[in-house]
């Protein structure tokens, strides 16, 4: 059996390509949208991938399946009743697929969506028990399956589907099987994912601490909170029930100049700038919104520009404009028209307008402190972080929540963001500046800064 993980660092998705070399033939399992790897990978080994096995409709990426099918003619495969409007094979509980010497046993393991499934995997050459259970988003290392997605009417129904799916289905299954879900550290679709690729049923039930869970507290506790939905999620869910374009079907991508850029703006399209937070601050087009090229850049695209959105790119080399591409057509942002041509530096020589934002200094932000000379001091972090430590004088102001209600504060007054490292500050600030604020500092490096300058923090 040829057996592989491919992972989308950053994102946490976790896809899988098994095969038997012998036969000729693979599938791909959860596969994400740029599909060169499936294919590489399969002609490298000698196989063909003849199956395109999908364990749900995923909320958090778009799905390769079309990429795949258009390429190599395989038919793709979902639990039965789900609500894809393109065609596929229907599997059942129970079912059995086989490539040369790999068995494939579906089991319906719904909680995550309601038709989700989980697939035992067997090595026919070396036993006939299965060696593996590919979990999707049921079960998780470390972590399970948000039950939230599929909608609040529905809740109570997931919840209960998770509690049997997990104690029922793949909790009675023997403990040495394998697990390799569909996410990992990284991914939106859970909270507490451990970096670890792969686990086992036996060292999950012992260790993961949502499995040690009467019935009754499992519900309790899956009602309560879960991690915040980012704006492409609705977006990602309906293009994966429609099958998402082919990638040669987006729109054609340019280099743009300067009037060009300009006369897209006016007609409404969201200039998304890449660069670090540095030189976003030196000198940025105005109204533009600053989310660094990173591994983690598509979950802050997905939680701050709206998925309908036309976008021009702000980038700091071509491979980086081709790398900003793969991360926003994974999530489905497909309106990109390209990115200006020579940088800000030929925005600048048209004579057209430019803001900054200013960087402001562990030691300036100190004095202004002690000295009690500031309007507004938000720090966005999450609450886990600022129960950790935080600067005196500022309030809490999560950035999930401020990218949904910005500060009902004047807008000619000033205001000073921090994060961790800066990163998610100068977002914070860049999205304060493109909703109209007009004097917005960012601290440079964060709370790290802060630290590493001495600097006291409170409890």
């Amino acid at each position: 059996m040829y057996f592989k993980q491919i992972a989308v660092e950053g994102m946490g998705c976790l896809s899988y390509l098994i095969g038997c070399p012998g036969a000729q033939a693979a599938c791909v399992v959860d596969p994400k949208r740029d599909v060169k790897d499936y294919i590489d990978l399969a002609r490298k080994n000698g196989m063909k991938i003849t199956h395109i096995f999908e364990t749900h409709i995923h909320a958090d990426h778009v799905s390769g399946n079309m990429e795949l099918k258009s390429r190599t003619g395989a038919d793709i495969y979902l639990y039965e009743g789900s609500p894809a409007a393109y065609d596929f094979k229907p599997v059942r509980e129970g079912d059995i697929i086989t490539l040369g010497s790999v068995r494939f046993e579906f089991v319906k393991t719904p909680g995550h969506t309601p038709h989700a499934m989980s697939i035992l995997v067997t090595d026919t050459m070396r036993s006939s028990r299965p060696w593996m259970v590919l979990t999707g988003d049921c079960l998780f290392v470390g972590d399970i399956g948000r039950p939230d997605l599929a909608g609040a009417e529905l809740i109570d129904e997931q919840v209960n589907n998770l509690y049997n799916s997990l104690y029922n289905k793949l909790g009675r299954m023997p403990d040495s099987l394998e697990v390799f879900p569909a996410h990992g550290e990284g991914s939106l679709c859970g909270k507490g994912m451990s970096s670890k690729p792969s686990s086992t049923v036996g060292f999950e039930k012992m260790n993961n601490p949502i499995l040690q869970l009467s019935e009754n507290d499992f519900c309790k506790r899956l009602k309560v909170s879960f991690p915040e939905r980012p704006k492409s999620f609705t977006h990602i869910i309906e293009s994966n029930k429609r099958g998402a374009p082919l990638l040669d079907r987006c729109p054609v991508i340019s280099d743009m100049s300067p009037l060009q850029v300009k006369q897209r703006m006016e007609q409404g399209a969201v200039i998304l700038d890449t660069r670090d937070t540095a030189a976003f601050g030196g000198v940025h087009i105005p109204g533009s919104i600053n989310i660094g090229l990173t591994q983690q850049t598509a979950n802050w695209i997905g939680m701050v520009i709206d998925p309908d959105a036309d976008l021009i790119l702000v980038v700091d080399n071509e491979q980086s404009y081709s790398e900003m591409c793969t991360q926003l057509h994974r999530i489905g942002y497909d309106k990109i028209w390209g990115f200006l041509y020579g940088g800000i530096r030929n925005w600048q020589e048209e004579g057209y307008p430019i803001a900054h934002l200013w960087q402001i200094s562990a030691e300036k932000l100190s004095e202004k402190v002690e000295a009690k000379r500031y309007k507004h001091f938000f720090d966005v972090r999450t609450a886990a972080e600022r129960d950790a430590g935080f600067i005196k004088g500022s309030a809490h102001f999560p950035l999930t929540e401020l990218l949904k209600t910005p500060p009902d504060i004047p807008e000619d007054e000033e205001v000073i963001v921090y994060c961790g490292i800066g990163y998610r500050g100068n977002i914070a600030a860049s999205y304060l500046q493109n909703q109209g604020f007009r004097h917005v500092h960012s601290l440079a490096g964060g709370i790290k800064a802060w630290r590493n300058a001495g600097l006291p923090t409170e409890d």
